[in-house]
């Protein structure tokens, strides 16, 4: 096992960032096919061919998944990923050839690094073809690589998020594995003890500001709509319709309630998608249940695995400091 979302049988992941300008993208292979399910909870979404995962719509399967920054500039890393997938055959036989049906969902990080660098086609590209079954770094990689929490007193006193992933085991050989990218308006807290790990922080006195008493006294906040948000991935090796994966999606939503203060916000695009790799059935509660842990899991990961970029503080330098 290796404790992130590739311990999930069917699922590759592979990453590829631009360094000089703080920005990446992760992508998720499929190759077999998944029923895919998505929740769309924030309401400043950058998102592409979510409507084809409605219960009510055609398409059964898709083939992978792509995560990026860029704000919807980024929507383009998902083209490379198709492009990777036709090359091996990969997609809906549409006759004259295989389309690899690839949603994406993508997050802003144009505050640091280069705004005008975001990730294109041949970054998709290189993250699909790199993606394998196997350990990799959590923090700062991928779609993490330029990500930022705690922006709601205005994005001068956000930290580094980042990229995290993690899986558990249920019963009867149940997997259930989570990625997530956290880059939310809000601050990121413990589930446990509900304190602050990262969020918005005075840098003169190394206070927290709590951006949920910032947002009751202010009435109003800082951050920009459509610039924060938090999207992810839950895979599971079971079977599932349509509707269970979109009802998975909502409930694993819950794990971005119990950690990120506040959440779901005008501010936030938070997305998830849900997997099934699988074809042995389980109760939807029960998986969403074990999607809930270790999407908290993941989260909290991501965020304490980042290091100081570009001067934006992390939970790790300042725990260092």
């Amino acid at each position: 096992m290796y404790g992130n979302i590739t311990d999930v049988p069917g699922v590759k992941v592979g990453h590829a960032e631009n360094k000089n300008a703080i920005t990446g993208c992760t992508a998720l292979l499929v190759e077999n096919g998944a029923v895919c399910g998505v929740d769309v909870r924030g309401s400043a979404p950058g998102t592409r061919e979510t409507d084809a995962l409605d219960p009510i719509n055609a398409i059964d399967h898709v083939h992978g998944i792509c995560l990026a920054g860029g704000s919807a500039f980024g929507l383009d890393a998902a083209t490379g990923v198709m492009h990777y997938l036709e090359e091996k055959g990969i997609g809906v036989d549409a006759g004259v050839t295989k389309i690899p049906i690839v949603p994406s969902a993508v997050l802003f990080d144009l505050f640091i690094g280069d705004a005008h660098v975001r990730p294109t086609a041949k970054m998709g590209y290189e993250a699909a073809k790199s993606a394998r079954v196997g350990a990799f770094a959590n923090g700062n990689i991928g779609v993490g690589y330029g990500a930022t929490v705690g922006k709601m007193a205005g994005p001068q006193f956000c930290m580094k998020g980042g990229l995290g992933s993690a899986s558990i085991t249920g019963k009867e050989d149940l997997v259930v594995g989570a990625i997530v990218a956290v880059n939310a308006v809000g601050d990121v807290r413990d589930p446990n003890t509900r304190e602050i790990i990262a969020g918005a922080r005075n840098l003169e006195t190394g206070s927290w500001i709590d951006s949920c008493a910032y947002l009751a006294e202010n009435a109003q906040s800082q951050a920009l709509q459509g610039t924060n948000t938090t999207i992810g991935v839950i895979a599971v090796n079971a079977y599932l319709t349509k509707s269970e994966a979109k009802k998975i999606a909502q409930l694993t939503q819950n794990a971005l309630a119990r950690t990120i203060y506040p959440v779901h916000t005008m501010l936030d695009g938070d997305t998830i998608f849900v997997l099934g790799t699988g074809d042995k059935s389980y109760s939807v509660d029960y998986i969403g249940h074990l999607a809930t842990r270790v999407m908290e899991e993941a989260i909290l990961s991501g965020v304490k695995s980042a290091y100081k970029l570009a001067g934006v503080e992390s939970y790790s330098s300042i725990q260092n400091a």
